[in-house]
């Protein structure tokens, strides 16, 4: 039975206020490479593991309503990620089989919750995309866009955090349909990645607009359809101000807020009410019975070229809890990965 060193990322402390690389710890410890006795769970080696802006939210010591629990300090932080099977004990899967789903950030992770894995198939393609464009950003992108905003050719579609896994996606998505769309991001290199990478219409840098109100008034004069909504906060108030009627808005996610001691409150809220707007929170994991169509829609687009994605990749474990924190500082480019291991 072989026993080997497991480099593991720990949770040090509940964190209050922005997350620092100093709230995580690097760790070894050693395991045996073998399941325990009657388990039903698999062993696996993790080759990527995925940044997500969700798992900021998860390392408070009271997250208040979430559908998560809270990080344990002393544990290994936990997120989605794609691994190989070493053993399994479910006979689902069986030894050398490629999988992406909920795992540990460490090397090797023993996963119980079978339940929570996505066999891969499509190997054609590198596998890193199954953290980002072929996982669970890639279904958030298609179930808040197609399932939610119900998108119609033509109509005017905003995008906030556009660079990132999902509104890098959301956008491509948006254009195949025949949609006229915007994106923010932070920074000019950004700017340029949604204009001539991934074919939006119009993008801009928020950190150089003092007045997203008039900012949006200038790029959507009359008004905006869909709201794909990354950000919360200013953003947002400004989108209700601009927000046409019987408009949609899919609530994704709100970055601007995880890492803020008091959320900022929303101003312009009645808009949804005086133009009947539409304005849905949702949980990807919801969708995932819709995993299969979803693949039969964004594989052929791939192929032929239609979408294009863009990846941040950090090499080796220890390089993690600095890959998670610049997700809050916006210094990824595109979709941030760690690469564990390319066995």
């Amino acid at each position: 039975m072989a026993e080997v060193s497991n480099k593991q990322v720990l949770l040090k402390n509940h964190v209050l206020g922005f997350v620092k690389e100093s709230d995580m710890v690097i760790t070894s410890s050693t395991m045996k490479l073998k399941l325990p006795d009657g388990s039903k769970g698999v062993l696996v080696k993790n080759l990527y593991l995925s940044c997500d802006p969700y798992m900021r939210p998860r390392m408070n010591s009271q997250n208040v309503g979430s559908y998560v629990e809270p990080f344990k300090p002393g544990l290994p932080i936990t997120g989605y990620g794609v691994c190989k099977i070493l053993e399994s004990g479910d006979p689902n899967f069986k030894e050398g089989d490629l999988v992406w789903g909920i795992t540990g950030w460490e090397e090797h992770s023993i996963i119980s919750a079978t339940h929570t894995l996505f066999k891969i198939h499509n190997a054609d393609v590198p596998l890193s995309y199954y953290t980002g464009l072929l996982g669970m950003p890639g279904m958030t992108a298609y179930a808040g866009f197609f399932e939610i905003c119900s998108p119609k050719k033509g109509e005017y579609v905003f995008i906030s955090a556009a660079s990132g896994a999902v509104g890098q996606l959301v956008g491509q998505f948006a254009k195949i349909l025949g949609c006229y769309v915007v994106g923010s991001a932070g920074s000019k290199e950004k700017v340029d990645l949604l204009k001539n990478k991934f074919g939006f219409d119009e993008a801009f840098n928020y950190k150089e607009e003092p007045d997203f109100d008039a900012t949006l008034k200038r790029y959507f004069p009359e008004g905006i359809d869909i709201y794909f909504e990354n950000v919360g906060g200013k953003m947002l108030d400004a989108v209700l101000q601009n927000i046409r009627p019987h408009a949609r808005i899919a609530v994704c996610g709100m970055i601007s807020q995880y890492n803020r001691e008091q959320p900022e409150g929303v101003s312009n809220l009645m808009n949804l009410v005086w133009k009947s707007v539409r304005m849905v929170g949702f949980l990807v994991f919801e969708y995932y019975h819709l995993y299969s169509k979803f693949l039969e829609f964004v594989l052929p687009c791939i192929k032929e070229g239609k979408i294009v994605y863009v990846e941040d990749v950090a090499e080796g474990l220890e390089n993690a809890p600095a890959a998670l924190v610049g997700l809050f500082t916006g210094r990824n480019i595109g979709k941030q990965v760690v690469l564990v291991s390319s066995d």
